[in-house]
């Protein structure tokens, strides 16, 4: 059935549309989400929740001349839709599709590729002194949410606003929650706004006014609406916008985000002040599709599910990794009454939901601040505590430096929870977690472990807890399998596969298949198991190492420096992944195109047999 985005040049005729098109582009967007990601899965709650305002920023500003910069993405697929990419859209997180965040190869309407949050204010305040420097005109725009705004770098960015005094737009999306609900004092700030006892007052006084005139016209009844609108601002300025005006800012709102005429009269207004605007726009998330709306947080992030209904399809009854993590911090806590748990806004995604319901007290979501999750972990462990911070693999990247500083140097009994290490699919380069083995094995007091069972997993917990020093277990996306035998497998044969984690599992299935290879197991990273390495090699005339991370600086370098400084003299042939931002897609998809399945190990290890055909080790 043709519809109107089928039938108009996006975005270039949105600003010839009148506000009634407007809002039927909307509801077609908005039908379109909920269409695609039921196949595919993907970011729907915040995306559903952001159309008006998508439709809105394309009705006012030219772009790409104008450059919008949206924090994070998660609320960006209206801005893809209505940026040339609608007939592309059913290909969203697939491989070779659509990117399910802005990603600058993919449309010059993507100013970055972006998938972390708390960045935009930093990236427009860049693009406006480049902007300024060139003599240019155009404007520039950032999008961030209300849970982006609690992440120390959108506070350094904003810090800067005010001494640079640049014509740029801030847009705060506040939906009044985040991937977890949001917490700190930004966020109760906020939600002030929105429920004092004087603008709740005030707003019901106008709607029971309009209603009792006679015969209000619809143009009359909007002319009140936006008065209302208008009103919160009169009423809540003395709040907030006091602080964004303090930092340099003129504060408009809080605005209605789901009223286009609204929006866009504010975008207008906006872009003829000089100096730096904020925009405080309220949305809903999951905003038109009820079984979003009903729960937004489990449509934060969600596979593919039924439109009717909203329920996820079956994927299979197998335990995660996750899961597992969160059943054994909750059993252990029981049994170690100093254990604590820290997270960065993550308390489903690593699933710490039970824990944070036994044990409030000893339990802390500190937003999104992975730096200040980390330093704060640091400092428990002084007072007396053992933290367990639980973190996907991509976002403890951005706490290097604390790591490093504040519990590596002081030797402190943090543990990492490291999630999502390796590919995770389908949210693509932002998301994949392919670099810690290589960034945490270099740090001193370090020591880093990769389960390749969930059995493992409780078992390294166990043993991470009662450790006197920084210990970090990562572990992937998905199912947990059952502990993998592995040193029995062909014990005569020369070709030994040193495999660690997510590897064990296919690698037991490659040594199968040559049926001349045998599968060490190595389950420490760092410190390496020096001793079973030396004693399963001996004699081999072929080492292989294989890991779900990039080979530069990774798991097979450690072997090959371990094998190096005992003099053996053997072929090693390090398999991983090439240190390279890796495209979206099925995981499983992805790790075979890069030669890690089970066949793919057996095709490698195949074409190397003949190099070592006469080689021997020697010492």
């Amino acid at each position: 059935m043709s519809t109107l985005l089928d039938k108009i040049k996006l975005p270039e005729t949105l600003r010839e549309l009148s506000a009634k098109q407007l809002e039927q582009i909307a509801a077609e967007i908005r039908r379109k989400i909920v269409e695609v990601t039921a196949r595919t899965g993907g970011h729907v709650a915040a995306s559903l929740g952001a159309v008006e305002l998508a439709v809105s920023l394309h009705a006012v500003f030219d772009s790409p001349r104008d450059k919008i910069v949206w924090d994070v993405g998660h609320q960006a697929y209206a801005h893809k839709i209505l940026t040339g990419r609608l007939e592309r859209f059913g290909t969203l997180r697939q491989r070779g599709g659509l990117a399910g965040f802005p990603n600058a190869a993919e449309s010059p309407h993507d100013i970055f590729t972006v998938g972390h949050a708390s960045t935009s204010i930093s990236q427009a305040l860049g693009l406006v002194k480049a902007r300024d420097l060139k003599g240019e005109k155009h404007s520039v725009v950032a999008v961030i949410g209300d849970g982006s705004l609690s992440g120390g770098l959108a506070f350094e960015g904003v810090n800067n606003v005010d001494g640079l005094k640049s014509n740029m737009i801030v847009v705060l999306n506040d939906n009044e929650m985040a991937i977890s609900k949001n917490v700190g004092a930004i966020s109760n700030y906020l939600t002030q706004v929105t429920t004092s006892e004087a603008y709740v007052d005030l707003r019901n006084r106008i709607e029971k006014l309009v209603k009792r005139v006679p015969r209000v016209g619809v143009s009359l009844f909007e002319a009140a609406r936006r008065l209302k609108d208008r009103t919160k601002h009169i009423v809540v300025s003395f709040k907030v916008d006091v602080i964004f005006e303090e930092l340099g800012f003129k504060y408009f709102g809080p605005v209605d985000g789901h009223n286009i005429p609204l929006l866009i009269s504010t975008l207008h207004h906006a872009k003829e002040i000089q100096g730096p605007v904020l925009i405080h726009v309220i949305t809903r998330k999951g905003k038109g599709y009820a079984p979003a709306e009903k729960e937004p947080t489990r449509f934060h992030g969600t596979g593919p599910f039924e439109i009717e209904t909203g329920q996820p399809f079956n994927n299979g009854e197998q335990p995660t990794y996750t899961s597992v993590f969160g059943r054994a911090m909750a059993k252990l806590a029981d049994e170690h009454p100093d254990l604590v748990a820290v997270t960065a806004a993550m308390i489903d995604g690593t699933g710490l939901e039970e824990f944070a319901r036994k044990y409030p007290g000893r339990f802390f979501d500190v937003g999104i601040a992975e730096e200040h999750a980390v330093t704060f972990a640091g400092a428990l462990a002084r007072g007396g505590f053992r933290p367990v911070v639980a973190i996907y693999s991509t976002f403890l990247q951005r706490a290097y430096d604390e790591i490093i500083h504040d519990v590596c140097l002081q030797n402190l009994p943090v543990v990492f929870a490291v999630d999502r290490a390796g590919i995770v699919g389908e949210d693509g380069a932002t998301h994949n977690g392919i670099f810690d083995l290589a960034y945490l094995r270099c740090l001193p007091n370090m020591t880093v472990l990769a389960p390749a069972s969930a059995e493992e997993l409780e078992a390294m917990f166990e043993y991470a807890v009662k450790q006197n020093g920084p210990v970090a277990i990562r572990y992937p996306r998905g199912e947990a399998g059952e502990k993998v035998e592995s040193r029995k497998l062909n014990v005569d044969s020369r070709i030994v596969i040193i495999a660690v984690g997510s590897m064990v599992g296919p690698a037991v299935e490659a040594a199968n298949m040559l049926g001349n290879a045998r599968v060490l197991n190595a389950r420490f990273v760092k410190p390496l198991d020096k001793k079973s390495i030396l004693k399963e090699t001996a004699g081999a005339g072929l080492i292989v190492t294989v890991e779900e991370g990039v080979l530069e600086g990774g798991f097979g370098s450690a072997v090959v420096e371990l094998l190096s400084d005992e003099g053996v003299k053997v072929p090693v042939k390090r398999l991983g992944l090439p240190a390279k931002f890796i495209e979206h897609g099925k995981r499983d998809d992805i790790l075979a195109a890069y030669g890690l399945s089970a066949n793919g190990l057996r095709d490698t290890i195949r074409a190397f047999e003949p190099s070592f055909e006469h080689s021997g080790s020697k010492k």
